[in-house]
């Protein structure tokens, strides 16, 4: 009676054991499949490709890579010999167009005195009119001209365009640069997100407002944050259009079907306090249930 009451006890236990595990397994496994989790995740930001707008050699660097700057702060000179003496050439034109264009209304003027006295014909007249207004339109071009010049002097100075953390810039004096071509690269300060990649199967769980715990890998804790947007769409590797044509479809299918993965945008709440947000950086989000 003994025995069969400890062969009774183990078995109980046993089964007891094994429905927590099965119960705590599908718990798991309903976790895993439709919580609105994953680990798909980095940080990210909008970054400024730092490019000059002229061309010249490069005479001087006054910022370091991963240097922070503040928008308006000097980044590197560039050459301005030659865009000063563009600067008095388009000087002296605008002046000569200036007296011509003085020139010619003083001729306007007059014929305009002699055809009140009739010494002047009427096409005279009009060829003086037409002279004046020639004359203006050329000083008018040689002021754009002017100020096209001092603006391309004043960009000889490459400045920060916003505020943030320069990287990748390995430029050095001596160098040669070209208009709109970068030389490194600005991480806005105030434009630090995470993207997110859920599977479409968690998607009806996800919605715009709500809290997110994001957890960067290497960091003691966690940070917070919430669902800015959904991606619109993603690309369909299936499919390729060619304008005028029909659309080519590759003829496969596969019986496995692995759900896509859609981008989801999601904007920390305090960046100033939180961890060390670099972008690359990997990350496992999690939605937070509403109510919470």
């Amino acid at each position: 009676m003994k025995n069969l009451t400890i062969t009774l006890g183990k078995t109980l236990l046993t089964l007891s054991m094994t429905g927590c595990a099965a119960v705590l397994s599908w718990h798991l496994w309903a976790f895993y499949m439709e919580a609105p989790w994953t680990r798909d995740a980095h940080v990210r930001a909008d970054i400024v490709r730092l490019a000059p707008d002229i061309s010249g050699p490069v005479t001087e660097i006054m910022v370091t890579d991963n240097a922070k700057v503040e928008k308006g702060m000097p980044l590197f000179r560039i050459e301005k010999d030659r865009f000063e003496l563009a600067l008095r050439e388009a000087e002296a034109q605008a002046q000569s167009t200036k007296a011509a264009a003085e020139l010619t209304r003083i001729d306007f003027e007059r014929y305009q005195l002699l055809a009140s006295r009739e010494a002047a014909s009427l096409k005279e007249r009009q060829h003086a009119e037409s002279q004046m207004h020639q004359a203006d339109a050329a000083h008018q071009s040689a002021l754009v001209a002017l100020d096209l010049a001092k603006l391309n002097l004043d960009r000889t100075i490459v400045r920060a365009p916003t505020s943030g953390k320069i990287t990748n810039f390995a430029l050095r004096a001596g160098n040669y640069v070209s208009a709109g071509n970068a030389v490194g690269v600005l991480v806005e300060r105030n434009a630090i997100y995470v993207a997110a990649y859920f599977e479409e199967t968690k998607l009806p769980r996800i919605h715009v407002g709500d809290r997110v715990k994001i957890n960067l890998m290497g960091e003691p804790q966690s940070i917070t944050g919430r669902v800015a947007g959904i991606a619109a769409g993603i690309e369909d590797r299936e499919r390729s259009d060619s304008a005028g044509s029909l659309a080519s479809v590759a003829p496969t299918f596969s019986w496995v079907r692995l759900a896509q993965r859609i981008p989801v945008r999601i904007e920390i709440d305090d960046v100033s306090k939180s961890a060390t947000l670099i972008a690359g950086r990997t990350a496992t989000v999690s939605v937070e249930p509403k109510g919470n």
